[in-house]
């Protein structure tokens, strides 16, 4: 119950609606009561009062009851579903804001599919129990309440075969309902990774292609739909069995009231209408004990989607704003490392004891062999993660006391794989600067050299990109990605290997860009064509996490160190 109370703060706007909703559908809960005990009462009439009269009168209000049921069902109905679907976009709204504040280690230990299937899928099996379901057990409820008054009224003997049953239907609901959650929780963590495969292939459909792996990946999604489905019919099988049993049970009750009372019927001391009314009566309290048995399966499958759900809630970031955080309004760009030490697992540390330092409007680049630590140094600096052992600063204030929004405001960072947006190219281009008019995304883009072959497309600015820009190159991507930071006029540059997916061409005409956007501007520079950094105020090598030398280009490559064995050697490139 813990689970479902922490949903209660996203039903407590809607309660005055469900409470209304509550009350129609006890309404007709009641009116479904009233017209049992009219349907004896007219049975009575016809066959020994034989008064026309009476009959039609109780008739008419037969017929007012039903139309009275009616308009209450639709009410309630549309009430319900309203109060419904509010909630649940609450809550997936709050889930997808809470997302947002959640770090990048997070999102690098988690699959999206799984992610995708905790917002989706959860929620909608949530959905029906925390409105619905209410409803649901309210009509249940009152049903069962009112039924059992007017069998206890018209004949209590006959009420007790029923209600001696209660006992053995908890008993039966108990010894299902364990496994079925057990079920109900493994069912979803395999939807889960069901989802997650599908967009893996999808996202990398070109990989697969290539490789020839179409077969091996029908294979992998169908052992895991076979086990789903395995766990599927294995819970089917348990319900099939669940249901027809409390059902039973039931009808079985109504089988001895129909012996009982129509033994009595025969001695004279019930009537033949009353027995029918006592019929149905016992017919609709088969409808609540039914009920409780499908209301109780849904709580447990509910219970294992909540369990997941919350987990996510339960998340917290690695690192928030401290409570006396400053916002940085004015940036000049002095970057300081002192003694960074990090790993992304703490018992294989990346980064060790690293120190260097970037004055404002300095071009540093990091160079080292694969696995040295370059591209979370990029990391580190945007503030994607916080250094386990030391401390960054910019302008002598340590990034741990400024507030994370507004250090991302003064950074842009231009990554190795450009990630694109859904939508058209001016979306992209001014996600950069949400305000910025469209005179301006034409300058960024013009000084990124995106200008020319945006307009050559046919649909300009206006052509949509495809997902993740599938429908543009990877050079074009790179340059929309580059305006995009332009348009955002950061005061630091992170580029990381910004330029490994152009031609040379195309190179040459963003590092024209590029050059121009660093100009007064401290830029951090990744870079795997080491021709790209020569002109570097300081070249930052690094082995294994830790800096092994420091200098500009031609004072590394006299040293004949590690950076001149990958400028010559490794790279093939000669000297200048």
């Amino acid at each position: 119950m813990l689970i479902f109370k922490r949903f209660l703060p996203f039903v407590r706007p809607y309660l005055t609606r469900l409470m209304l909703a509550g009350l129609l559908v006890s309404a007709v809960a009641l009116i479904n009561l009233a017209l049992v005990r009219l349907a004896g009462t007219l049975w009575d009439i016809v066959t020994i009062q034989h008064d026309a009269g009476q009959m039609t009168r109780s008739i008419g209000l037969f017929l007012g009851l039903v139309i009275l049921q009616g308009l209450c069902s639709m009410c309630h109905s549309y009430l319900t579903a309203w109060v419904s679907q509010h909630i649940v976009a609450d809550f997936r709204k709050h889930l997808f804001a809470h997302l947002q504040t959640l770090t990048v280690s997070f999102f690098a230990r988690r699959r999206t599919g799984e992610l995708l299937s905790r917002v989706m899928n959860d929620v909608t099996v949530i959905q029906s129990i925390v409105t619905e379901t209410p409803i649901d057990s309210v009509k249940q409820l009152v049903t069962f309440i009112g039924g059992i008054t007017f069998l206890l009224m018209m004949n209590w003997r006959l009420c007790l075969l029923i209600l001696i049953l209660l006992p053995l239907l908890v008993f039966v609901a108990k010894l299902f309902g364990r496994r079925l959650k057990s079920l109900s929780t493994s069912i979803q963590d395999h939807t889960a990774t069901l989802s997650t495969l599908v967009e893996e292939v999808i996202s990398g459909i070109r990989i697969v292609k290539s490789f020839v792996q179409t077969q091996r990946e029908e294979i992998r999604f169908a052992a895991q739909v076979n086990d789903t489905l395995r766990l599927t019919l294995h819970r089917a099988g348990i319900m099939a069995v669940f249901i027809p049993v409390i059902s039973l049970v039931t009808f079985c009750a109504a089988a001895a009231v129909l012996w009982y009372g129509g033994r009595q019927v025969i001695e004279g001391s019930v009537t033949p209408g009353e027995l029918f009314a006592f019929v149905l009566f016992a017919g609709i309290l088969i409808g609540p004990f039914s009920s409780g048995a499908r209301i109780f399966t849904q709580l447990k499958e509910a219970q294992g989607a909540m369990q997941r759900v919350f987990e996510i809630l339960d998340a917290r970031p690695e690192f928030a704003d401290q409570p006396k955080a400053q916002s940085l309004s004015i940036v000049e760009g002095h970057v300081r490392a002192e003694g960074i030490g990090f790993g992304y697992d703490p018992r294989h540390p990346v980064l060790s004891n690293l120190s260097f330092e970037a004055k404002a409007g300095e071009l540093v680049a990091l160079v080292g062999p694969t696995g040295a630590g370059k591209t979370t140094v990029i990391n580190l600096l945007h503030r994607f993660y916080d250094p386990t052992e030391g401390r960054i600063t910019i302008d002598g204030k340590d990034l741990r006391h400024v507030t994370v929004e507004s250090w991302y405001r003064h950074v842009a960072l231009v990554p190795q794989e450009t990630i694109l947006f859904g939508g058209t190219i001016l979306d992209n281009i001014r996600y950069g600067n949400m305000a910025a008019d469209e005179a301006k995304i034409l300058e960024a883009s013009k000084a990124a050299h995106a200008h020319d072959f945006i307009t050559s497309l046919p649909g300009g600015y206006q052509t949509l990109v495809g997902e993740k820009g599938v429908n543009l190159s990877g050079g074009q991507r790179q340059r929309i990605a580059i305006a995009r930071a332009i348009l955002k006029n950061p005061r630091i540059l992170l580029l990381d290997e910004a330029t490994s997916s152009l031609d040379t061409e195309s190179e040459r005409l963003v590092q024209e860009a590029l050059q121009r956007l660093m100009d007064g501007r401290t830029t951090f520079v990744v870079a795997h064509r080491l021709s790209t950094i020569q002109h570097a105020d300081r070249i930052l090598v690094l082995d294994k996490g830790e800096l092994v030398e420091e200098g500009t280009h031609t004072q590394l490559l006299d040293r004949k160190g590690l950076y001149h064995y990958l400028y010559t050697v490794r790279l093939n490139e000669p000297p200048i």
